[in-house]
């Protein structure tokens, strides 16, 4: 198990925990990240990610990404 922030350009994978506290845990959720979900990183932008998740594409700092376990 990795941080999101650590996975490679176009790697598809899934979530496997989320960590924080309860509103970042919701917020995570709110946005389709939850555990069995797949998550596709389509680019890197100093440090931030934009990842597909559910069909949409989302906007995520690495504070954020490295709170989800893939």
């Amino acid at each position: 198990m990795m941080p999101l922030c650590f996975m490679d350009l176009g790697e598809s994978i899934s979530v496997k925990r989320i960590s924080g506290t309860p509103e970042v845990k919701k917020h995570l959720e709110n946005l389709g990240f939850v555990p069995g979900t797949e998550v596709l990183l389509i680019n890197k932008i100093g440090g931030n990610l934009i990842v597909k998740v559910k069909e949409s594409r989302v906007a995520l700092d690495e504070g954020l990404a490295r709170k989800i376990m893939v």
